[in-house]
């Protein structure tokens, strides 16, 4: 009877939480998706079929309609919302952000989850300490000490405050990884005659690759979001704006229509998800399995 109790406690645990898994899945993909969808579609709807009809959950052929987009890629001297020239100003300011990060977070982790040094643990802990203090309490030094340099209103100096936001968590997270990684991979490397920096290369980072692409993904998240700094130091030249910066510009607009406006939030949203789906394999694949023969 026991070892029949049993049997049915494991095979009740397991059709439980078998089902509630997918429960789980399909309530958060449902709160994630439906905001989603309905900024799309109002993006896709003329402004007088949503006033007239705004809880409609469906578009019609007749009522389809890209011209929202059209208004908000537009440049401004032909009367639209100029977002070419802001997703061309993020794309810089957000893959410099990720180029400048790793360039600096990976020989910071390396050196962190490798090297033996005094007090390596206590620096590995106080890299997320910047992040107790407020942004807002760093954002008028910061603009005060690039106007005296001159990249107050520049996206190259925009890039700069961004690396030194996100250079502490990406060494954080590659960190991590890198100490996941055997040393005897590193060691059979030494023993091949590669030194240590040629081991970081050939083998660590190709090994590292799906920590590397998760920690970018990462920083260009936040730098493409970002609208504090952005709007402190670009606020003045409407031509560096980022696209965060464009689309509070619709969110105040009195004359903008909420359509237009959802436009441009997706128009925000497309490239990070684009990114995302395309870079997944490398997110999920654990390349280091099985390389550690010993």
């Amino acid at each position: 009877m026991t070892r029949k109790a049993a049997l049915t406690r494991a095979q009740f645990e397991e059709r439980f939480f078998g089902v509630a898994r997918w429960v789980v899945i399909a309530f958060l993909a449902l709160i994630t998706c439906v905001p989603f969808y309905y900024m799309l579609l109002l993006s896709v709807k003329p402004i007088d079929a949503l006033l007239l009809d705004p809880g409609s959950l469906w578009v019609s052929a007749k009522q389809f309609t890209l011209s929202t987009y059209s208004e908000v890629l537009r440049s401004t001297a032909d009367g639209g919302q100029g977002f070419l020239l802001l997703l061309r100003n993020s794309a810089l300011v957000s893959l410099g952000t990720v180029a400048l990060t790793l360039l600096a977070a990976v020989p910071g982790a390396y050196a962190i989850s490798r090297l033996k040094f005094f007090g390596g643990r206590q620096i590995s802990a106080l890299f997320l300490a910047v992040y107790l203090f407020p942004s807002t309490l760093l954002a008028v030094p910061l603009f005060v000490m690039f106007a005296k340099i001159g990249l107050s209103s520049s996206l190259a100096g925009l890039a700069i405050v961004y690396v030194a936001q996100t250079v502490p968590v990406a060494i954080y997270m590659l960190k991590n990884y890198l100490v996941t990684i055997p040393y005897s991979i590193e060691e059979a490397a030494a023993l091949d005659g590669c030194s240590r920096l040629q081991a970081l290369r050939k083998v660590i980072l190709p090994l590292a690759l799906p920590s590397l692409m998760a920690t970018g993904l990462y920083v260009l998240m936040i730098a493409w979001n970002e609208f504090l700094f952005a709007l402190l130091f670009l606020a003045a030249d409407p031509d560096k704006w980022t696209v965060s910066l464009g689309l509070a510009q619709l969110a105040n607009g009195i004359e903008v229509s909420k359509t237009v406006l959802m436009a441009g939030s997706v128009v925000l949203t497309i490239p990070v998800v684009i990114l995302f789906f395309a870079a997944e394999r490398l997110l999920t694949e654990g390349l280091t399995a099985g390389a550690d023969k010993s």
